[in-house]
Order: C-alpha cells, then structure tokens, then sequence
C-alpha cells in the first residue's frame, strides 16, 4: 500500500486554547462550528438555513461523494450547543454564510497565530481533531465515520492517527 500522508490532529488543550483564542463573532462561527461537527471546509461555507434540522439538533449536508464528486452524498451531523446557539442567532438575519473558503483558511490561521499554537492548524486539521477529540469523549468509531461522512473506515481510522503525546495523554489519564 502506498504511503498515506496523515495530518496531526491538535491535542484537547490546544483545541481548547483555539477556541478561547477568538475574540469575534465570525471567528467563532468558523473554529467552534469546525471542531464540533468535523465539516469539510467547503460544507462550512456553503452552510444555510435549510441545511439546520433545529429540532433534530443537527445539520443536514450534501457533502463530497457519489459519480464524478456530485455532491450526491447526504449526511445528518449533529450540532453541539455553542454551534446550535451560533448558527441560530447568525442565521436568523443571513440567508448564507458570510465568508469564502480562502477567507476561513486565513482566519484559522490568525486564530491559531492568537492561541500561540506552533502546529500548522487548518481547517482540515480540525476535521482531524473533531474526530480525535469525539473518540476521546467515547463515541462509536461508526458514529464518527457516518459524522464525517465515509464509506470506508479505513478511512476514517487515518483521521485518528494518535501521535505519541495522544498515546502517553491517554495512559496518564486513564492508567
């Protein structure tokens, strides 16, 4: 099997650093929404009112996947309260979300830069950390896979790649 290149996933303290990091609303919308569902950068910002089942708690995404990439994949991903809170007070006034993926790349950026995380930290990164974090919290790695929305788990197990401080994080806590 050919070599597979796997992005680090930020550890629980970091992400706790970035998400105390943001100072406005629009930073918030984009890391906390990112962390605590894992969309893909384009879902984030293609994101709109009709995407949000509010009574299911969750979102509803057209996500990658299908012939040729269409879009055809459909996903439910449940919504934290924080993203829920945000989402609702956002969207009750905008019909869209408010930036392009180049902007939420460089806001992520500054964020992390503010959270003084040495770690390159992408968008896709949190789409990692998500699925890291939501296994650390107990969650079946089924659940996480049907979240992130793939047909695969060998797929999704390349999301959790565990570094060493994961590793010697986990026994510390649980040994």
């Amino acid at each position: 099997m050919a070599y597979q290149f796997v992005r680090e996933p930020l550890l629980a303290e970091d992400a706790d650093r970035l998400c105390q990091a943001c100072s406005t609303m629009l930073e918030k919308l984009i890391i906390w929404t990112l962390i605590d569902t894992g969309l893909r950068l384009s879902e984030l910002c293609s994101l709109k009112p009709k995407n949000i089942q509010w009574q299911q708690k969750s979102l509803r995404i057209s996500g990658k996947g299908g012939p040729y990439g269409k879009k055809s994949k459909k996903r439910v991903v449940p919504m934290s309260r924080r993203v829920e809170a945000l989402l609702e007070h956002y969207f009750a006034i905008n019909e869209y979300f408010p930036v392009g993926p180049r902007q939420v790349q460089k806001i992520v950026k500054r964020v992390a830069n503010k959270a003084r995380i040495t770690q390159s930290v992408t968008p896709h990164i949190l789409r990692h950390t998500f699925a890291t974090l939501a296994l650390q919290k107990g969650i079946s790695l089924a659940s996480v896979q049907k979240a992130l929305g793939h047909d695969r788990l060998e797929t999704t197990a390349i999301y959790l790649n565990f570094t060493d401080a994961h590793v010697i994080e986990e026994f510390t806590n649980k040994w």
